[in-house]
């Protein structure tokens, strides 16, 4: 990882003077303060332990380290510890009950707009963050506040080897499901690789696909008009498409053979050396793919295959955000770090995503998008009001849209696992997405 001493040094005023302008008025502990007398506030001091929850496992002894060495130089009075997490979503949402959850974590992807403040201290204000970062104004935020900055930005799309796809003689990447699924059987009969891994076992690779919603419409507005249908599983929705696509491909054997027995970690080798053909990932694990290639080379990046007006279409978003645990004792060093990490570490585009920061420089990872002619798409965010009507929409219906089980309930039923076809599940979740919407609109 490189240093960036001269930025760094740049930033420590920067971040200071953030700090005292967007400081909590919230009880914050037994730290060392300092009095503002004019205004009656207390600035906590940049000091003290700080404990930060990360999913990337695979990067602790390295990167993280790297950073713990670099924000420990900036901040000589605080001493990072940090904990990586496997099952994130599910062990951070089960501590999230009580008040031990790190002092800055990533927000589990399960967490209600409405339910923000209750967990995490509030950041700045959606018009002024959003003034220097990318996500801000449609995701984490409530109320017109910010509670999480995003540690990278993504692009979404299908993570494949370019040289499996060669092998079987797919000379051009697809531009309608149909197609996506006569490459895939191409794979099965001419090559060894798994066409379609699913990533089953893990869970959450299974909620990649969500991310892929408004690419198939091109509709910036396809998640704020969840609140306006009973019927999001209709022919031609971006939720129809996308879970066709996972159904039909399940249901014609081009997935893994047991899918309960899959393994997250050895997927990224068996991509990278051949033994699987192709992973529904956003942007960020290109990188990790090419780290277990054979030949980075072999990696590529394709759209999700659907085209309007003969154009592709990625929606970017942010990832995980880092957030500031509400019951924190040193909120002053986490949002310190908070801070620290998106402008300064460089992590987005050494991980091969899209900086978090509007100035922020685009990464090399995303050229094949380039080539294939994509246009970016950001989402818009809920109006006013209505930021967590689509979440308590799929709360009550109990789908759980972020949740690994809905799409391996739809991996089970194509597999013969459960007795239902593709239309008794649509059927059944339009039901239910239905029943829940009037319960919550009223």
């Amino acid at each position: 990882m490189r240093m960036r001493t001269a930025a760094m040094l740049a930033a420590t005023t920067s971040l200071a003077l953030t700090l005292a302008a967007c400081g909590s008025g919230s009880e914050n502990g037994d730290a060392g303060t300092s009095a503002d007398a004019s205004s009656g506030s207390t600035e906590q001091a940049i000091a003290g332990d700080l404990t930060v929850l990360t999913n990337r496992t695979d990067l602790l002894d390295t990167v993280f380290a790297d950073y713990k060495t670099q924000f420990e130089t900036l901040y000589p009075e605080v001493n990072v510890k940090f904990e990586a997490i496997t099952d994130y979503e599910g062990e951070v949402t089960t501590r999230m009950s009580t008040d031990d959850y790190g002092d800055v974590l990533l927000i589990p992807n399960s967490i209600s707009a409405n339910d923000l403040p209750d967990f995490f201290e509030p950041l700045g204000s959606v018009d002024d963050l959003s003034q220097t970062y990318r996500f801000v104004a449609s995701e984490m935020a409530f109320d017109g506040t910010s509670y999480g900055l995003a540690i990278t930005g993504n692009a979404n799309g299908l993570v494949y080897n370019k040289k499996v796809w060669a092998d079987a003689g797919v000379a051009d990447i697809p531009t309608t499901p149909a197609e996506f699924q006569e490459d895939l059987q191409m794979i099965a009969d001419k090559t060894d690789a798994v066409p379609l891994y699913t990533n089953y076992a893990d869970g959450w690779p299974l909620t990649q696909w969500e991310s892929n919603r408004g690419e198939v419409t091109a509709n910036p507005d396809a998640v704020n008009e969840l609140a306006d249908t009973d019927t999001p599983w209709v022919e031609g929705s971006d939720h129809y498409v996308i879970d066709s696509l996972i159904y039909d491909a399940a249901a014609a054997g081009l997935i893994e053979t047991d899918p309960t027995t899959t393994n997250w970690e050895q997927s990224k080798a068996d991509l990278g050396t051949g033994k699987i053909g192709t992973m529904a990932l956003g942007s960020w694990a290109i990188v990790q793919m090419q780290e277990s290639a054979d030949d980075p080379a072999d990696i590529g990046y394709m759209p999700f295959p659907v085209q309007v007006d003969g154009k592709f279409h990625t929606v970017i978003t942010g990832d995980y955000k880092n957030a500031i645990n509400i019951h924190s004792k040193n909120k002053a060093a986490a949002k310190a770090w908070l801070l620290w990490f998106a402008d300064e570490s460089g992590y987005a585009v050494d991980q091969g995503g899209v900086s978090p920061r509007i100035d922020g420089p685009t990464p090399d990872t995303l050229k094949d998008f380039d080539t294939a002619g994509v246009e970016y798409l950001e989402l818009n965010p809920a109006p006013a009001g209505q930021e967590s009507t689509v979440s308590d929409i799929d709360s009550a219906s109990e789908i759980g849209l972020w949740n690994p089980e809905y799409r391996q309930n739809i991996v089970d039923a194509a597999r013969g696992a459960r007795d239902e076809s593709k239309q008794q599940l649509f059927d059944d979740l339009n039901t239910r997405w239905a029943d829940a919407r009037a319960s919550v609109e009223g």
